[in-house]
């Protein structure tokens, strides 16, 4: 019997999960089906046990959910209870287990797919939510001079930081503080670009000669960041697709224990 899996979240019908999940399973002769759930706001925690009921065999989970799913699940791997945040799910006998991809799935495009050197950089992340909690952990295994959250509701961002300050010298900022300040890498986690905002406004000038502004999300054109980014003389500019991809691999060996080739999805996506 093929077994399902999904992408939850709202909105979801961007998502280029499908394709990739449909990819991996035909490199590895795995026989799987993967499609769109959309989530009411509200109703994540019922949507999941309905796929879960049906034989659902595990998620990806997407905005605005990562929180709802880490309390969700009923186990947690070391880097989910970490993050706070769960972005993958899969249903064993004893409930769901919850990890989080999306730290390996950044550093992996990071510095395996665009080459950056993140030991000894300067990293900016705009956006305290459940995304930048899973990226946290895996850029500080990296060795970064320092790692900056900044926040339009800075108390956030001071949580957070407060939250790994056991892992490393974690600072915290709102957008008016950065006003000088350069970054070898930016990334933006926010959800604004996703659900059609604009960029919020943060100073100009962030960007080190030769930086990366690096987008959690994806899309066919350059995000609202992006553009921004480029207007500011980013040096290198790049969407999360690769991203994406990364994490959704290793969500797949989690549920499968093969982990595909990505490079091949990656042409594919982006010829």
């Amino acid at each position: 019997m093929t077994d399902r899996y999904a992408v939850i979240g709202n909105p979801v019908a961007h998502s280029k999960s499908p394709q990739i999940h449909a990819a991996f399973a035909r490199a590895t002769g795995q026989d799987i089906a993967y499609e769109r759930l959309l989530a009411p706001p509200g109703g994540f925690a019922a949507a999941v046990r309905a796929f879960a009921a049906a034989g659902g065999r595990g998620l990806n989970v997407t905005l605005p959910f990562k929180q709802e799913a880490f309390a969700l699940a009923a186990t947690l791997t070391e880097r989910a209870r970490i993050a706070g945040a769960v972005n993958t799910l899969r249903f064993d006998g004893g409930g769901a287990l919850g990890d989080n991809t999306d730290g390996v799935g950044v550093t992996r495009d990071l510095v395996q797919n665009l080459g950056v050197t993140l030991r000894g950089a300067d990293v900016l992340i705009l956006g305290a939510g459940g995304a930048t909690r899973g990226i946290v952990a895996p850029l500080l295994a990296e060795a970064p001079r320092t790692l900056t959250i900044a926040n339009r509701t800075v108390d956030k961002a001071y949580a957070l930081a407060a939250d790994f300050a056991a892992l490393a010298d974690v600072r915290a900022a709102s957008a008016a503080a950065l006003e000088g300040r350069r970054f070898d890498v930016v990334i933006h986690a926010t959800s604004a670009g996703v659900r059609g905002d604009d960029t919020p406004a943060w100073p100009a000038g962030l960007f080190a000669p030769g930086a990366l502004a690096y987008d959690l999300a994806y899309a066919d054109d350059p995000t609202p960041f992006l553009l921004w980014a480029a207007a500011q003389g980013a040096a290198r500019r790049a969407d999360g697709l690769g991203m994406l991809v990364e994490q959704a691999a290793e969500s797949f060996l989690l549920w499968r224990g093969v982990r595909p080739d990505t490079r091949a999805v990656l042409a594919l996506l982006r010829p």
